[in-house]
């Protein structure tokens, strides 16, 4: 037992750190209060991975490859306007899909810069941007943002190499954020894909006649300025076109 006039130092001393960890008891934050803000942000959906289920990732392109901190990624998707894949002229999707690039990239810097109002660090990962990657002779995100996806529960990646998700089928973008928080992760969903291989044999270049995709196949056909109009546009995604899961059932009311 402490002396009678050590004890009240001690108490005193103890307190800032009383103090401390109950601060930081209030600023933890569970996997609902995480949804809430992001999707309060404007995401459509969103869903946490806990970090072991990263293990499969290429070297150089896991989360701790970034955020050596990180405990969790934060993953989220935002619906892309389905009636543009209905569209004559290229212009609507291209133009769209250039819109929601930037949009995911905002919302994942919002919900960074939220976070850490709670004390809690975040990192955003870009949601176009690639780098070449020479040992697998590949492009590639800083970390996989459709890998990230299924991880979190999102969905499931089909074979056309495209997330597909119960509500927006593939017609959704994706972001993550990185997180140095431990937190709840959310369940996996069972495969959506049937690999009825519709994607394969309409694919124009054959991209897809391996089970990795052929990107610069792919890109090069479907990615470039057409002649006509002098314009960059996306003149290709008959493999989501061909998609019996295309749509989700949030777009069940468009017609194909």
């Amino acid at each position: 037992m402490l002396p009678s006039k050590w004890e009240g130092a001690y108490k005193n001393d103890c307190l800032p750190q009383i103090r401390m960890d109950t601060e930081k008891e209030l600023l933890m934050m569970d996997q609902k209060q995480v949804k809430e803000i992001l999707l309060g942000l404007g995401a459509d959906l969103c869903g946490v991975a806990s970090i072991d289920r990263f293990q499969d990732a290429p070297k150089g392109y896991h989360p701790t490859d970034v955020l050596p901190t990180c405990k969790s990624v934060i993953s989220f998707g935002c619906r892309f306007p389905a009636a543009t894949l209905n569209c004559n002229s290229p212009v609507p999707y291209t133009r769209v899909r250039n819109s929601i690039t930037a949009k995911m990239d905002a919302l994942a810097l919002d919900f960074c810069m939220e976070m850490e109002k709670h004390h809690i660090a975040c990192v955003p990962i870009p949601t176009n941007e690639s780098q070449w990657d020479e040992t697998t002779q590949r492009w590639r995100s800083i970390i996989s943002l459709k890998h990230a996806a299924q991880a979190a529960g999102l969905g499931t990646i089909g074979r056309h190499s495209l997330l597909i998700t119960p509500e927006f089928g593939s017609m959704v973008w994706l972001g993550a954020v990185l997180c140095e928080q431990e937190l709840e992760s959310d369940p996996l969903k069972d495969p959506i894909c049937n690999h009825c291989n519709a994607c394969v044999s309409i694919c124009p270049v054959n991209a897809l006649a391996h089970l990795e995709l052929t990107q610069q196949a792919c890109w090069d056909y479907a990615f470039g300025e057409d002649q006509a109009t002098q314009c960059w546009v996306i003149r290709c995604h008959k493999c989501r076109d061909i998609c019996p899961f295309n749509f989700g059932r949030e777009n069940s009311f468009i017609k194909k």
